[in-house]
């Protein structure tokens, strides 16, 4: 018994070098989807809310936007849905995913996001809209092109929360409430079919 623990003991200190000597590979880190429900709700007074994606990234390259472990497009439509609150007998809004793209050229990533939020009146007709746009460029050596992309669509998303309260608290002021937040889901509209970018 004595000599079995002894030699456990000399696999478990030789472990190291044998997956050393293999070339053990990094472990990739975990992704965790972002979220954005813990910010403050953008409530309009409208009885519904569309989600609806306009852009398809071409997944030629040099785009990249499919390596992206949280797709920019997933990121834009957890945003609508965690922040947008319909509290209106009457009435929709209809946020659109105009751009979510990354490209990769060399060492350089560009990498562009813009929606916007269209709301009509209970006539149908357009009584206000908004839009905002993210840019973001990096350049350099990429460890880990994963990793990159998934911290810069972190980056962007945090500046588009910014910038899209914003623009939607200065061109929709009229549409906004303070009343208390229902418990009505964003509703997904279902894909059109835009021209490919």
């Amino acid at each position: 018994m004595i000599e079995t623990r002894n030699l456990t003991r000399r696999y478990a200190l030789l472990m190291p070098l044998v997956l050393a000597a293999c070339g053990g590979h990094e472990v990739e880190p975990v992704f965790e989807p972002l979220h954005y429900d813990y910010l403050p709700p953008i409530q309009l007074n409208v009885a519904t809310i569309d989600v609806e994606q306009r852009f398809i990234p071409s997944g030629v390259p040099p785009d990249i936007t499919a390596q992206d472990p949280e797709p920019p497009v997933d990121a834009l439509k957890a945003m609508a849905n965690g922040r947008l609150k319909p509290f209106g007998t009457s009435g929709r809004a209809v946020f659109a995913i105009l751009d979510a793209s990354f490209t990769k050229q060399e060492d350089v990533i560009n990498a562009v996001m813009s929606v916007s939020l269209t709301v009509y009146g209970a006539d149908g007709n357009q009584g206000g809209f908004a839009e905002a746009r993210i840019e973001h460029r990096q350049s350099g050596r990429i460890e880990n092109l994963h990793k990159t992309l998934y911290d810069i669509t972190k980056t962007m998303m945090d500046e588009m929360n910014v910038e899209f309260e914003f623009q939607a608290r200065q061109h929709l002021r009229d549409w906004l409430t303070t009343t208390a937040v229902p418990d009505t889901p964003v509703e997904q509209a279902p894909l059109e079919q835009p021209t490919p970018h």
